[in-house]
């Protein structure tokens, strides 16, 4: 009874979230569409016993993919000012509906078949969960791929930013070399100005001046 209530409700979750993707004109609000359309889906995939692919979509796919369109949103001429207009009142339900999403997430992990049913194989007796397995074998069996795949993946992600790297020649840098290898002479400077002529002053020259102090 309860995984039939969970089904209509993750689906009428995708169906709410995916109409407002299509039919919202403010793109915050399609975002958040999308965002719910991923969460009732990952719920799916946790309530058919698939938790691994669930917990992927909430990470990949909301963790990520909808947090850069949130970046995206944020690059374009928005007036966020009247986007926080009338927040407050909306906060409350907000809150509800993530509750109710993690309520949902929550029982939907309770009642799933690889809880209820645990897979039995003969002669091997009750098999781990799908991460479980999962983590087992890409650590162990497939350990060295799974490095390899990620120093592959670190070296695309430098390789992306060395080539996108445009060198900026109209801001000040600083040149840490220069300032550590720098003698006390050159950072600090004696002076004896006369009465009202300041450093401000148009015919003050720090080093000719630095040379009368020694002198």
């Amino acid at each position: 009874m309860i995984p039939d209530l969970l089904f209509l409700a993750f689906s009428a979750g995708i169906l709410l979230g995916a109409t407002l993707v299509i039919a919202a004109r403010n793109p915050m609000v399609g975002v958040m569409g999308m965002i719910l359309t991923f969460l009732n889906a990952a719920g799916l995939f946790i309530l058919f016993g698939a938790e691994f692919l669930g917990l992927l979509t909430i990470m990949v796919y909301v963790g990520a993919i909808a947090v850069m369109f949130l970046f995206v949103l944020m690059t374009i001429d928005i007036d966020y000012i009247k986007l926080k207009e009338g927040f407050a009142p909306y906060l409350p339900a907000g809150l509800l509906v993530v509750a109710l999403l993690a309520a949902e997430l929550i029982l939907a992990a309770a009642h799933s078949p690889a809880q209820l049913t645990p897979v039995v194989v003969v002669g091997q007796g009750p098999q781990p969960q799908n991460v479980v397995a999962l983590g087992q074998v890409l650590f162990t069996t497939y350990a060295l791929p799974f490095q390899i795949a990620g120093f592959i993946l670190l070296t695309a992600m430098v390789g992306a930013i060395v080539l996108t790297h445009r060198p900026r020649n109209d801001v000040k840098r600083q040149n840490v070399t220069a300032q550590v290898l720098r003698k006390r002479e050159d950072a600090m400077v004696l002076t004896r100005p006369k009465t009202g002529a300041g450093a401000t002053a148009k015919h003050w020259n720090p080093k000719s001046v630095a040379k009368k102090v020694k002198a």
